[in-house]
């Protein structure tokens, strides 16, 4: 990638950013993360999160799905989400212990009462993908490009098996990952490190693609040659944040990075 063009840091209007194709098919290794780039579960997490944190004594204004979600939680793990939401909020929990029950009491019953929602949602609703990223998938796979995937769920492997999507990537780095070689989450870039560790690339060398303000963060602290951020948004105001967190371009969907 030494040499080549990188993304307008401007815009004129509503005209986000733009990437030249050639840039990320020029990568040697593209990492994605998971809930919101490819599976559209970021939806799930979001309202199981409401129903967690709506039970919480003194949470006002209640938790709003798109905004708190979008600056508080989105890329995080579970007690960091839970821990970053509440002190916006001005509320102070004990940590308390990761083995917590699901309530209210402490922030590791907080993040308990969300997993037990978002478990129940996906067995409801199961996980739907986001079709221009499949494509993208794809068109990375047959031109050799080594893809990973990341995410601070235990469940991504699950959820992107469930997604038929595993196959077209070389590696998974999931919550259980970050448990077990003790990983932070981001804004920290250990996840994306971790997994462009495994592909055995550099950084530098690299692309990261992220929705969540954290996940940019990430990318950008990392060092890693391009960061691309999935406005999920769809607003002016999505397109800036991506940005000022880090992100070289922004795009709506990677459909647009796909040849026509």
């Amino acid at each position: 990638m030494e040499g080549g063009p990188r993304g307008s840091r401007g815009r004129q209007g509503r005209r986000w950013w733009s990437v030249s194709v050639p840039d990320l098919w020029a990568c040697d290794a593209v990492v994605f993360d998971t809930d919101g780039v490819i599976t559209d579960s970021a939806s799930v997490h979001a309202s199981s999160w409401k129903e967690a944190f709506d039970e919480v004594p003194g949470v006002d204004p209640p938790f709003d799905e798109r905004e708190d979600y979008r600056r508080h939680v989105d890329g995080k793990s579970r007690l960091d989400g839970a821990a970053a939401f509440l002190a916006a909020r001005g509320i102070e929990l004990p940590v308390g212990d990761v083995e917590d029950m699901p309530g209210v009491e402490s922030v590791c019953q907080v993040a308990a009462r969300k997993e037990e929602a978002f478990m129940r949602r996906l067995h409801e609703r199961g996980v739907e993908v986001f079709a221009g990223t499949v494509r993208l998938l794809n068109k990375l796979h047959e031109a050799g490009v080594p893809c990973a995937a990341v995410s601070s769920s235990r469940h991504a492997r699950d959820l992107l098996a469930r997604a038929g999507v595993r196959s077209l990537l070389g590696t998974v780095v999931d919550g259980n990952d970050m448990a077990r070689l003790d990983l932070p989450g981001k804004p920290d870039p250990a996840l994306f490190l971790e997994g462009v560790r495994r592909l055995g690339c550099e950084p530098a060398g690299a692309a990261v693609v992220e929705d969540a303000l954290a996940g940019v963060e990430a990318g950008h602290r990392g060092g890693f040659g391009l960061v691309v951020g999935v406005n999920r948004s769809a607003t002016d105001e999505g397109a800036d944040d991506l940005s000022e967190h880090g992100a070289d371009v922004v795009v709506g969907d990677l459909g647009e990075l796909v040849r026509r």
